[in-house]
Order: C-alpha cells, then sequence, then structure tokens
C-alpha cells in the first residue's frame, strides 16, 4: 500500500533509546536470576535452620532416653549394692547378682572396695589393671568405659564398669542412627563411644549436649549423616546459569538484530526521503487510492493543484472535493471505469474545481499498484495540468475564428462599399424618375392629394435609403460616425415608424416608455436607428408559441452622462447566452441569419462609448439594452 503523505501518528522512540532496548531482557533474566537466587539462598538457610532445630530436638530426646537409661542402670547398681552381704568375699555370689542385674547387657565389671579402698570382690575374675581409666577414652571404643560408682551399708564402694559402645547400641534407636552418627565425647572433643564415622565431615550439622550428672565430663553429640551442599552448588543455579547464557546469548542475539532492523530502517528513511524529495520536486500530481477507491497516497503538486491538503484528502472516498458539483454522476461513471482497470492508456481528460472554486483542465493517467506478492493493491495516478494548454488552444482557436471572421467583414467590407457605389445609380435614377414625375403631374394640373402625398414619401424614402447606404458603407469602411445632437424619443419614433407596417403584419405589441426630461444624446442618428431596427426585429422573432407577441420599448437616464434604451420581449429568452457569445461575427440562432446583426450592433455602440447588454426581461423574455452618451455640448442662443 503506498505510504499515506500524512505526519506519523506515532513517534519512534529515542535512538539511543531504541539501541539499549536489547539489554532489557538479559537485565530482566538477571534480575530474575538474582530473586532466584536469592530465593533459594533463603529456602537453603530456612532448611539449614529447619535442619538444625530437628537436630537439637533429636539430641535433647536422645539425652533423655541415655539419661534415664543410666538412671535405671544406677538404680540397679544400688538394688545390686543393698543386695550384697556385709562382707562379700564370695565371687559366685557376686557374679551371679552381677549377671542378674545388668553384667550381660552394659556392664564390664563388678567391683567391691572396702572402705580402705581394698578390692574385696571383682566379677569377672580378671583384675583391673591399676592404670585402667575409670572415665575417658582410647583408641577403641571397646576398650573404653565408664563406670558407677554407689556406697555399700557397711562401708565400703560398688563400682560398676559399663562400656559406653553398648549403652549407645542399646539407647540409640535404629532410625536415629540412620539420621544421625551418635557420639559421646568428653570435655576435649576425644570421641569415648560411635555410632558412625571417628570423625564428622565438613558441612555436616551437629549438636552436642552435656551429660551431667549421670556421665560427668561426656557430652552426647549428633551429626547429620546427610551432607549438604550448599545452593550455589545445587542444580537449580546451574539452570539459572544456563538460562542466564541463554539470556545473554539471546540479548547478543536480539542486538544484532535490532541493529541490522536500524540499518534498515535508516536506509528506508533515507530512500523514503529520497522518494519524498523527488515527489515533491516533480510538477505532476500522484495520487495512489486503493481497491475501493480510497485516497491513500498524494503527493504535494496534487495538493496544490486541487488547493486541499493532505489532511482532508487521505482516506476519502468518492466523490471527491475536487469533482464538479454539476458533473457528479459522469465523475463517478468515470471513477467505476477505472477500478475496473478500463482506464485509457494514452490517459483522459478531466475538468476539476480546486478549492477556491476556479476550474482547471487536468489530463490523467492510471496504472495498478502490484505489491512484492503480485497481488493488485490499488492504483496510482499521474495527474498533468494542462490549463494552460487548454487556454491556448482556446486563445488559437479564437484567434483563428477572429481572423476568419476579420477575413469575412473585410470581404463584407468590400461588398457593401461595392454594393453601396451599385446602388447610388439605382436610387439617384429613382429619385430623378420620382422628381419627374411630379413634376409631369403639376404640369397636367393632376390634383390628387393621395397620389402626391405616395410620390412625395416615395422621394423621401428614396433618399433616407441613399443615407443609410452611404452611412453603413462608411461605417464598414472604417469611417467615423457622424453624430450629431439628437431627440432619443425622435429615434424611437422614427424607428418604429419604419417598422409600423412589418409589426402590424405579425400582430406585434408594441409599447413605448420615454422618461420625463430626457437629455439630448450625442450619435448619428441613421447608425442608431439601424441598431434599433435590428433589436425590434429580433424581438419579433423571439416570440414563443400561444402567446401574444410584446415588444416593451423603454428609454430612461442612465446616470448623468448617459442614456439608455432597453427592448423587451416576452419570447423565449437567451437560453443562458450571454452577450459575448450573442454578439460573435457569424453567430446566429436564425437558421437564414447571418450572424452579422448584433455584431454590428455592437460595434456601432462601442463607436458611440456606449455599451450593448443582453439579460432576462421582466415580461419573461429578453432584454437587449444599450447605452448613448449625452450631448454635453453647449446651447447657442438663436
Amino acid at each position: 500500500m503506498p505510504t499515506p503523505t500524512t505526519p506519523r501518528s506515532k513517534a519512534l522512540p529515542a535512538p539511543t533509546l531504541r539501541r539499549g532496548l536489547w539489554f532489557w531482557p538479559f537485565l530482566l533474566a538477571l534480575v530474575f536470576s538474582s530473586a532466584v537466587g536469592r530465593w533459594l539462598q533463603w529456602s537453603d538457610e530456612q532448611e539449614i535452620e529447619e535442619e538444625r532445630r530437628t537436630l537439637i530436638a533429636d539430641v535433647l530426646t536422645l539425652e533423655s532416653r541415655i539419661a534415664d537409661w543410666l538412671d535405671n542402670e544406677a538404680a540397679d547398681v544400688k538394688a545390686l549394692a543393698k543386695a550384697l552381704p556385709n562382707k562379700v568375699d564370695d565371687a559366685t555370689l557376686l557374679r551371679e547378682r552381677a549377671v542378674a542385674q545388668g553384667l550381660r547387657r552394659v556392664w564390664v565389671s563388678v567391683t567391691v572396695l572396702d572402705a580402705d579402698n581394698r578390692l574385696l570382690a571383682h566379677v569377672p575374675q580378671q583384675a583391673p589393671r591399676p592404670d585402667a581409666p575409670t572415665s575417658g577414652a582410647s583408641v577403641d571404643d571397646a576398650s573404653l568405659s565408664s563406670h558407677l560408682t554407689t556406697a555399700l551399708p557397711e562401708g565400703g564402694l560398688l563400682i560398676v564398669r559399663f562400656a559406653p559402645a553398648s549403652l549407645l547400641r542399646q539407647a540409640v534407636p535404629w532410625w536415629l542412627s540412620r539420621k544421625y552418627d551418635v557420639r559421646l565425647v568428653d570435655d576435649y572433643g576425644q570421641r569415648i563411644a560411635a555410632t558412625g564415622d571417628a570423625v564428622p565431615a565438613a558441612g555436616r550439622q551437629s549438636y552436642r549436649v552435656s551429660m551431667d550428672p549421670q556421665m560427668p565430663d561426656a557430652y552426647l553429640e549428633l551429626t547429620t549423616r546427610d551432607l549438604r551442599n550448599p545452593w550455589w552448588r545445587t542444580l537449580p543455579l546451574a539452570l539459572m546459569a544456563a538460562f542466564l547464557l541463554l539470556s545473554a546469548a539471546a540479548s547478543w542475539t536480539l542486538r544484532r538484530q535490532m541493529r541490522e532492523v536500524a540499518s534498515a530502517e535508516d536506509r528506508w528513511r533515507t530512500e523514503a526521503a529520497w522518494r519524498r524529495a523527488i515527489e515533491d520536486s516533480l510538477t505532476v500530481g500522484l495520487r495512489g487510492r486503493d481497491v475501493q477507491g480510497r485516497l491513500v497516497h498524494v503527493n504535494r503538486a496534487f495538493c496544490e493543484l486541487v488547493g486541499f491538503s493532505p489532511e482532508q484528502l487521505l482516506g476519502r472516498l468518492p466523490p471527491m472535493p475536487y469533482w464538479l458539483p454539476d458533473a457528479v454522476e459522469d465523475s463517478m461513471q468515470r471513477h467505476r471505469r477505472n477500478m475496473a482497470g478500463h482506464a485509457p492508456r494514452e490517459g483522459y481528460e478531466a475538468r476539476w474545481q480546486r478549492a477556491d472554486g476556479s476550474l482547471l483542465e487536468v489530463m490523467i493517467f492510471e496504472s495498478p499498484l502490484v505489491d512484492a506478492q503480485g497481488l493488485h493493491m490499488g492504483w496510482m495516478g499521474s495527474i498533468v495540468d494542462i490549463t494552460a494548454r487548454k487556454r491556448s488552444e482556446e486563445r488559437e482557436a479564437r484567434q483563428l475564428e477572429a481572423l476568419g471572421n476579420q477575413a469575412r467583414l473585410t470581404t463584407l467590407g468590400e461588398v457593401a462599399s461595392a454594393l453601396a457605389h451599385q446602388l447610388n445609380q439605382p436610387l439617384a435614377a429613382m429619385a430623378s424618375y420620382n422628381a419627374g414625375v411630379l413634376r409631369l403631374l403639376e404640369r397636367m394640373q393632376v390634383h390628387d392629394p393621395l397620389l402626391i402625398d405616395a410620390l412625395k414619401r416615395e422621394s423621401e424614402q428614396i433618399a433616407e435609403a441613399g443615407r443609410i447606404v452611404q452611412r453603413i458603407r462608411g461605417f464598414l469602411t472604417r469611417r467615423a460616425p457622424q453624430p450629431e445632437s439628437c431627440q432619443p424619443g425622435e429615434i424611437v419614433a422614427r424607428t418604429l415608424a419604419l417598422l409600423r407596417r412589418d409589426l402590424q403584419r405579425r400582430a406585434v405589441q408594441v409599447h413605448t416608455r420615454l422618461a420625463e426630461g430626457l437629455p439630448a444624446v450625442w450619435a448619428d442618428p441613421v447608425l442608431v436607428e439601424q441598431v434599433l431596427i435590428n433589436l425590434v426585429r429580433n424581438a419579433a422573432d423571439a416570440r414563443s408559441e400561444g402567446v401574444v407577441p410584446r415588444i416593451d420599448v423603454l428609454v430612461s437616464p442612465a446616470g448623468p452622462r448617459f442614456v439608455r434604451f432597453d427592448v423587451d420581449d416576452n419570447g423565449c429568452g437567451l437560453g443562458g447566452r450571454g452577450i459575448n457569445e450573442l454578439a460573435t461575427p457569424f453567430h446566429s440562432t436564425k437558421p437564414e441569419g447571418m450572424g452579422m446583426g448584433l455584431a454590428i450592433c455592437r460595434s456601432v455602440i462601442e463607436a458611440h462609448h456606449g455599451a450593448l447588454e443582453a439579460g432576462t426581461s421582466p415580461l419573461g423574455g429578453a432584454r437587449l439594452s444599450f447605452t448613448l452618451p449625452v450631448d454635453l455640448s453647449p446651447v447657442t442662443a438663436p
């Protein structure tokens, strides 16, 4: 579709802003990844905190269980101390009672000391090493032991040694041992007993609680078995890193594509600017229309041609504002023909109307618009203003017609001169014969008044005919009129007297109306009478069917310097024609007319410095008017 000439409805972003748009997706991806990483860190912290709370709860629970276990063992030890005789020297008895209490479960040995800490009995039989620790740790958990001590009723001590490792095996539930590494350690962190690795691995959570008072200087420690990876070493972080890499690659690709698009836009703008400059430099108007006939493109020359702005034209559907109002139907037919693809390849002429109302002649050439896929999408028209050419052609035609008319007028003048020269002799002969008849009748003493009057009137008419021929000959041979002071009423009276018989024969009603106080006019009466005769005859010829013909001759002042003569009729009128068309030489509306009557009348009136006009009569027909100058010469006393 052609690009409209209207201003851009939407402004593009600033170049600097558009150049940085490619970074926004990567920036948003980075913000999103940072938010996800922060959420992962928070979740990891929450999980660690939850794991630690669970660990503490499990440590406290296990410590309570072991403490209960040790309390029970301490109660058994006290029960054993009460059940022993005063002097224990029977190892068998001690063994039986110790086995019954717990020697076969967690106890390692049972020792009885007197008040002086001398050994009275020991089960099993091996004697304890003097340096064997009663509490502490060694390399092997089996060699590590702890003891419970209680006083005998008769004095002395009952010492029961037990293995902490066995204690852990008995006290720690299986599910807890699968979840944690359980250890008993001393104040220095040395292991006393454990259910797992000797040394906790790094990255695992652990918590210890004191076993005092059941096991002084001993601590219960739980360490998680599962090694927790930090959040930055988890799969989501790898996925986020991959996402950021992909976003960076996509942003780089987008940046490259945006640069290509920006370069293409720059080239397109440059091309559009070149095309607009070329179109604006053209004197030929260009208009683009879609398949519905809607205007979608105009150039400056077209707007200047029709006088409308692009905003007033673009988007308009027929009828167009530059079509002639009285020729809309013809223009619409041409539009339908062009839309159907039948526009003449050699172009066609049309007449348009500018916004100011003036007319112009244009030549239009139409060509189809086809897009890149070969689809027809409208029409492009080239409009050439041929008004000057048409006016030149009309002026040349008028000049040729004027030359032809001038040649015919010259010929007519020569013919008129020849006729005037040839008619002088017959008229002179007729005047001589008429004078001779009058003298003969006088000698014969014939006193018939009618005959004498007719002959005298015939003599006057012959003399008048001679004067008319001489004046017309002089006018056609470029001789100046012979003006004199004459009364308008007398000119009208003589004209109507000459036409009386013809008007009576044709039953034409003639009315005259002369204004009072009419001044004399300065004119050639013979030529003015011929003008008035021509106008009255034309009025008599322009009769309408079924209407009694009527002619009104009006004479009135036209300002202080002119007198106006109006000839009105009730005939068929002028049909919209003006005086310029009617007074054109050899232009006639009568089949037998020569077309010289009004042309000669106009020349005669203009020679008297007057004006010949045409218009509509109040009677319904035509009005032909002319003006003659007032006689301004001073009046001399007789």
